[in-house]
């Protein structure tokens, strides 16, 4: 495996090889010692990132009585930052030359470039050893690669961006995970796989037991390997209640770009289509073929807010025959056309 961690499943492995140097000398090794974190919050970042990042070491703290971890946020200039919800964060500092820790959090969202320069991602490169790890989550991801952090290192981001992230930034080996740890370096698609990666830190640091009743301080009953793929729906209880159903969502997400028959996606499931559309219309109140089509327009919101790719080049990666097809669908479900909806997008 070398550098790259595969992280796996909460409740079935504890321990790493003690044989490996790097193992041993990580934040992923057992010890009593304090875990000094700093977090570098942008704006626009999600409130559920910030707290999937804090509130499971409080808990830590809490249930075990000691300090296992202390942090502190900081901002690129010291002054509070407002979340997507609206909430204003003050943080505890500023990133300067003098910060300094054992692991530092890069926390942003939507515009990440809008609020970080290149002398903040200079600063960053220059002051990332001095931390045992450094990590970004969503977004922050782009703002280590474009400082040089991610070169040759396995890499994750959120499953919107993963194949522009790839195409940007071909020195790293983007991975569809939901978390990623190679070496000194990791990287978090969102806000649900960042509290599977603070449960895997107290885990290993910690121990199986407290990371089991940090879990459950937050009834998060969940379970994810890091490995498991980011999906483009979340599909909850759905797949305990009907896995057949889930399984055909999967395979329309893996063919956004030259869409399936409804036949041919029942046919995968041995199945009629007739059956198919039953189950769709049973458990999701829709057909398959509307829901394969939300699914494509899904994305391709995404590449009209995110992307400067073009109307036709947009109607290609999500299965439109044309642009005035792509142009007609998207306008009659998002109500406005996707150039004026690039043009005035929605808040987020």
């Amino acid at each position: 495996m070398g550098g790259y961690i595969t992280a796996s499943h909460l409740f079935c492995y504890t321990f790493y090889a003690t044989n490996s140097t790097f193992y041993e000398m990580s934040i992923y090794s057992p010890t009593e010692e304090t875990l000094s974190v700093t977090v570098l919050l942008l704006p626009e970042s999600s409130m559920m990132v910030l707290a999937s990042v804090i509130d499971p070491m409080r808990a830590a703290n809490r249930l075990s009585e000691r300090q296992c971890f202390t942090w502190r946020i900081v901002t690129t200039h010291g002054k509070p930052v407002d979340c997507t919800c609206g909430i204003q964060i003050t943080p505890d500092g500023v990133l300067d030359i003098d910060t300094a820790g054992d692991v530092l959090f890069v926390v942003s969202g939507f515009n990440q470039y809008s609020y970080i320069s290149a002398d903040d991602m200079s600063l960053i490169r220059r002051i990332a050893p001095r931390f045992d790890a450094v990590g970004g989550v969503e977004s922050a991801a782009w703002i280590l690669a474009k400082a040089g952090l991610l070169d040759g290192k396995n890499a994750t981001t959120h499953w919107e961006d993963l194949e522009d992230f790839a195409s940007s930034f071909r020195k790293s080996n983007v991975q569809p995970d939901r978390f990623v740890i190679d070496q000194s370096v990791f990287t978090i698609g969102g806000a649900s796989p960042t509290f599977d990666f603070m449960l895997h830190l107290i885990r290993s640091r910690l121990g199986y037991p407290l990371a089991l009743e940090v879990a459950s301080v937050f009834v998060y009953d969940e379970t994810h390997f890091s490995t498991d793929a980011q999906p483009l729906v979340s599909l909850g209880l759905l797949n305990d209640f009907e896995p057949r159903v889930t399984k055909a969502i999967r395979i329309m997400e893996a063919h956004i770009d030259e869409p399936m028959s409804i036949v041919s996606v029942a046919e995968q499931l041995a199945m009629s289509s007739r059956r198919l559309e039953k189950l769709f219309q049973q458990h999701l109140q829709c057909s398959p073929g509307v829901f394969y089509l939300r699914l494509r327009l899904q994305r391709a919101r995404k590449y009209v807010t995110d992307t400067l790719l073009s109307m036709q080049e947009i109607a290609i990666r999500t299965g439109f025959n044309s642009l005035s097809a792509f142009s007609r669908s998207y306008k009659k479900h998002y109500q406005s056309a996707p150039s004026d909806y690039r043009q005035n997008p929605p808040k987020p």
